[in-house]
Formats: C-alpha cells, sequence, structure tokens
C-alpha cells in the first residue's frame, strides 16, 4: 500500500505547551503606550530617510528631459535656445559640466510663467483658471479603509501643483497620513480644522446670544475653547510643505474628539448649521480666493468631520478597488450618503417653508468613483460590470497597481517624489502614467464645473445688462 505522503495543514497537531510559551506575558493598558512609542520611533525613522539634514523634507530637482515632457509643453532644444537667450531666467544646475541641467519646482514655475507670457498663444503653458471664481473643493471619501483614499488625494494634489495650481490640502482623517506625506508637523488640535469648526459655532452663539438679550433673555456664556477659537483663523493654521505651491493644513490624534465635540454643540444651539462650519469658514477668510485646487481627505468613515468635508466639496471623488466587498460597501456609502443629506435637507426645510425661506438642496458638480489598485488581468471583468451598472458614475480611468507607487513609498515619497534614476528613465514613465492618466480623468471634471460657472456668470451678466 502507498504511503500517503500529503502534508498536513499548519493547523494540525499545534502543542498547547508549546503555544504557551510562544503566547508571551498578559497586556495591560500601559502595553499600547509601549507599542505605541515604538511605532512613533520607526515612523519617525522611516520618516526621516525623505527628509533633508534640517529635518524637513525637502522636493527632489526635475530635469530639463522632465520639465519639456511633462511640465512645460516646448521642445527640449527651444527649451534650451531660451535660456540661453534669456541668462536672467532660472538657468538650473548640472552635476558635471556636459550633465543634464536641474530645477527646482519653484523655478520650473518661474520658467512656466515666461513661457505663457512670451512663448505661443496656441499653448496652455499655464492650465485653465476663471478669473473671479473662487476655488474648486474636491473630497475623496469613502468610509471603508484601504482603497487608496488618501494616496489618490495626494497624487492628485501633487499633479495639480505640477500642472501649475495652487493648491491647499486639508486632512480631516485624525490618523494623520496626509500630513505625513507632506511632512507636516501638528503639535495638537488647535494646528488642524478644529478652532475653525470651533469658531463657526462660537459665531452662531454669539448671535444667538445677541437675540436672546434683544428679547431680555440671560446669555449663554462661551467656554474658554470657543473664546479662544473666535481668535483663530484660517491663515493660522495653514502650513507650508516642501512644495512650494502646495499648502497643508495638517491633523493629529486629538482632531478626532471633534466627533465628539460637535454633537454636544449641536444639542447646545439647535440652529447651528454644522454643516457649513468649513464652508462658510475657508469662504469669511478669503481662502477660495488664495487657491485654485482644495483637496480635503476624509476619515473613512461618514462622521461629522466627513459631512463637513462632503458638504464642502464641489465635486466628490470615491476610491474603491475592483472586487465584490468593495463594490458591496461603496454602494451602502451611497446609501448613506443619500439618508445622510436626505435627513439634514428635510430637518432644514421644514422650517423654512413655515417661515417662507428658500429650501436647502445639497448639490454637487460632479460624483465620480475611481477604480484604484487596478489589475486587468485578475479584475477585468468584475470592472466591466460595475462600469455596467454604475455608468458615468464609475470613471472609465482604472488606476493600474504599479510596483513603482511601492518602491517610492519605502522612501516616503509620492511617485511624483521619487527620482526617476532610482529606477531609469523608461520605468519611471510607465509606472508614472496610471497617475498621470488618473489627474488628465480629474482636470476634465475641473475645468468642465469651472466652465460651466463660468458660462452661468456669463448669462447672468448678460441678463442683467
Amino acid at each position: 500500500m502507498a504511503k500517503d505522503n500529503t502534508e498536513q495543514p499548519p493547523y494540525f497537531n499545534i502543542d498547547p505547551d508549546q503555544a504557551l510559551k510562544d503566547l508571551g506575558q498578559p497586556i495591560t493598558t500601559k502595553g499600547f503606550a509601549e507599542i505605541a512609542g515604538t511605532c512613533a520611533r520607526g515612523r519617525d525613522d522611516l520618516a526621516s530617510r525623505g527628509m533633508n539634514e534640517a529635518g524637513r523634507k525637502e522636493l527632489r530637482l526635475f530635469s530639463t528631459w522632465e520639465i519639456t515632457r511633462y511640465l512645460i509643453p516646448v521642445a527640449t532644444p527651444h527649451f534650451r535656445r531660451v535660456l540661453r537667450s534669456n541668462p536672467d531666467l532660472p538657468q538650473g544646475r548640472s552635476e558635471s559640466e556636459t550633465g543634464a541641467k536641474w530645477f527646482s519646482l519653484d523655478e520650473v514655475l518661474r520658467l512656466r510663467a515666461h513661457f505663457a507670457a512670451e512663448g505661443s498663444k496656441t499653448k496652455e503653458y499655464l492650465p485653465y483658471r476663471p478669473k473671479g471664481l473662487p476655488a474648486k473643493l474636491v473630497a475623496v471619501a469613502n468610509f471603508k479603509g484601504g482603497v487608496g483614499k488618501t494616496s489618490t488625494a495626494a497624487h492628485l494634489a501633487m499633479s495639480a501643483a505640477l500642472d501649475g495650481y495652487k493648491v491647499l490640502v486639508i486632512d480631516l482623517d485624525s490618523q494623520g497620513s496626509m500630513t505625513s506625506i507632506f511632512g507636516g508637523k501638528v503639535e495638537d488640535e488647535w494646528g488642524t480644522v478644529f478652532p475653525l469648526l470651533a469658531r463657526h459655532y462660537a459665531t452662531h452663539q454669539r448671535q444667538a446670544n445677541q437675540s436672546r438679550m434683544d428679547r431680555g433673555e440671560a446669555p449663554v456664556p462661551l467656554d474658554e475653547t470657543l473664546t479662544e477659537a473666535l481668535k483663530v483663523k484660517t491663515q493660522d493654521v495653514i502650513q507650508s510643505t516642501h512644495w512650494p505651491n502646495i499648502d497643508l493644513i495638517g491633523a493629529q490624534l486629538n482632531l478626532y474628539w471633534s466627533e465628539f465635540q460637535i454633537p454636544v454643540w449641536r444639542m447646545q444651539g439647535r440652529g447651528w448649521k454644522l454643516w457649513d462650519a468649513l464652508t462658510d469658514v475657508l469662504e469669511a477668510d478669503g481662502v477660495l480666493n488664495d487657491y485654485d485646487v482644495i483637496f480635503l481627505d476624509t476619515p473613512p468613515a461618514l462622521g461629522y468631520l466627513t459631512i463637513n468635508g462632503l458638504a464642502a466639496a464641489d465635486i466628490l471623488l470615491v476610491p474603491l478597488g475592483a472586487s465584490f466587498l468593495e463594490f458591496d460597501s461603496t454602494g451602502r456609502f451611497f446609501d448613506m450618503l443619500h439618508s445622510t443629506f436626505q435627513s439634514i435637507e428635510e430637518g432644514e426645510n421644514m422650517a423654512a417653508r413655515a417661515l417662507g425661506r428658500d429650501e436647502l438642496s445639497f448639490e454637487w458638480d460632479a460624483v465620480r468613483a475611481v477604480i484604484t489598485r487596478y489589475d486587468g488581468a485578475q479584475q477585468g471583468e468584475l470592472a466591466s460590470l460595475m462600469q455596467a451598472y454604475l455608468g458615468q458614475t464609475l470613471s472609465p480611468h482604472r488606476q493600474d497597481f504599479t510596483a513603482l507607487i511601492g518602491q517610492a513609498g519605502e522612501q516616503v515619497n509620492g511617485i511624483y517624489e521619487a527620482d526617476y534614476r532610482d529606477f531609469n528613465r523608461e520605468t519611471y514613465a510607465r509606472g508614472r502614467q496610471t497617475f498621470d492618466a488618473t489627474y488628465a480623468a480629474f482636470k476634465r471634471l475641473l475645468l468642465g464645473s469651472w466652465r460651466r460657472d463660468e458660462k452661468e456668470a456669463e448669462e447672468m451678466s448678460h441678463g442683467e445688462a
């Protein structure tokens, strides 16, 4: 009889005594602090690999090849001739007399402005941006984690910056991953959006107190937190990054307390429109005029911070993978969005109708789901099925999985921060194609929404005339 050499699965014949030896001692609450400290040291070590000697992140230089291929639409020989003819322009630097010239992004932006002023009027040296219209706010959201939400938002912000836009990134996630990507430093919740939301509520309460006093009633005193928040402007919590045209409002763990504090404020001030808080503060402080595009990275949950981000957004992007579970979860996410915002509208409009006021109606310029981490060989059929069901809501562009992003991530960099010399030029060009295509699909939404606003403004102007 032949002997059965089939290897048994690893969960058979586990020795309980050996398992006990491997188990280790029980973990107390103090143990969590020790684990957190270990992670913090490891995080600082990994993050330092992307920093300069001063302990700050530093954006790499860009070669003539990159500039003329990806950033400024001119032929390389013409680019060099323009530099020779204009010695006052940035001339770049090289590692040898005959080596390639390299430029900082600040210098690239100066060169782009020069070509826009002096170059061919038929070429797009500067990206489309209608005058007199506010920045567009873009929320990237999904309550399922691991779908590439923060990575997508970060790469879109970098793409827009390389395209010449001035960008603000607002991290609404207390995990602070976006803040880490851009090298932000946030000591406590007062360096986040928290004081801005508190200020909005405090302003509401101050107005309500005035109404109370007009009726002969005693005002409700503001606590110390709200009194301090009234002094905070958005510009106070904006920090620069290693990208010359990307600024950041960062996040850290204490921001999560907003999820507990906001419902308390809501109970105390029933008339407070919490969903307008972020929009109103950004508008009041002139931030919508200071930037072109504002990206909002939301937590993986439909809490109060996410509601603020979604309500503020003009464009909503929902990343998801091409899997049944992520498709199912994303459907539930949209269902929750419907329930949440419909509930807000119904509650507000009952009072609006009674008082003869305009009714509240939330509206977004565009809502798109975006497939991320896509593997065409394994997921093509399911992705096509998802496209058939979702139609225009699902972007036809699928962001391919690429090993290049993993390699860049090991250096705590985004794909656009990686130096192509760490791979080779051809590998780099292939690796960034999918991210360039993701930005192109987004830019069509951005330009279309701006153009619609521009045409509506023109029609109103002609009507008034």
